[in-house]
């Protein structure tokens, strides 16, 4: 069963943002996880606090939980510290 990441952060740093960009999707794909959406810019019931909101699929809960806990992406949880603040990751199982 699938897992899924979705980040919220509020970007302070566009330049720094961008490195950060460059660096985190080896991380994911390397943990078999892939990009679903990525953006912000609307909601469509209630009120987005504008955060810019990503959300990954990775094979499993496990994939996604090593992924984030692993050295290649603290390298680049490093850079984002630097250009983001007001971060939340949630992760959740698939549905079957």
């Amino acid at each position: 069963m699938p897992g899924y990441v979705i980040a919220m952060l509020d970007v302070f740093d566009a330049a720094a943002y961008e490195r950060y960009k460059a660096a985190a999707p080896p991380t994911i794909a390397a943990a078999g996880g892939r990009y679903l959406a990525r953006g912000g810019e609307s909601a469509l019931e209630g009120s987005h606090d504008g955060r810019r909101v990503v959300i990954l699929e990775f094979p499993s809960v496990e994939a996604a939980r090593a992924w984030h806990q692993g050295s290649a992406y603290m390298e680049a949880r490093k850079l984002r510290a630097a250009c983001a603040r007001n971060v939340t990751f949630l992760l959740l199982p698939g549905v079957s």
